[in-house]
């Protein structure tokens, strides 16, 4: 068993292959643990090579209501009234830490995609 990190591109194509290889072997012998550690390094090569950024909240907040069978009437109860809601969702009003909080707590939409910057939109001159 001959590892190394995994730092380049032909490294990673080149730790995919022998996992492919190693794939049918058994828990707990030498090709088993090969396998176990070749599928750590992996992992945390593509976490660090393809990071996910967290969702834009707005489109969060739309994907947890579809999810969930809400409409703009649900979602008012939980951001302080329709037109705030509106607001929102129309990208001309920012979530506030206390939405925030509600929003994590009651729809289960996580944290780190609320925090996340949103883009907003421009308020037409009236």
């Amino acid at each position: 068993m001959n590892i190394k990190p995994i730092k380049t591109e032909e490294d990673y194509k080149t730790t995919l292959a022998r996992i492919e290889a190693l794939w049918e072997a058994e828990p707990n012998t030498k090709k088993g643990d090969e396998l176990s550690i070749l599928a750590i390094l992996v992992e945390n090569f593509e976490n660090e090579k393809f990071k996910m950024l967290p969702p834009d909240p707005i489109e969060a907040i739309k994907f947890r209501m579809e999810q969930a069978g809400l409409n703009k009437t649900d979602l008012a109860k939980f951001l302080g009234g329709r037109s705030r809601s509106t607001e929102i969702v129309n990208r001309t009003r920012g979530l506030s830490i206390r939405m925030m909080r509600v929003l994590h707590k009651k729809l289960h939409i996580p944290a780190e995609s609320l925090l996340s910057e949103t883009t907003s939109k421009k308020k037409r001159a009236v």
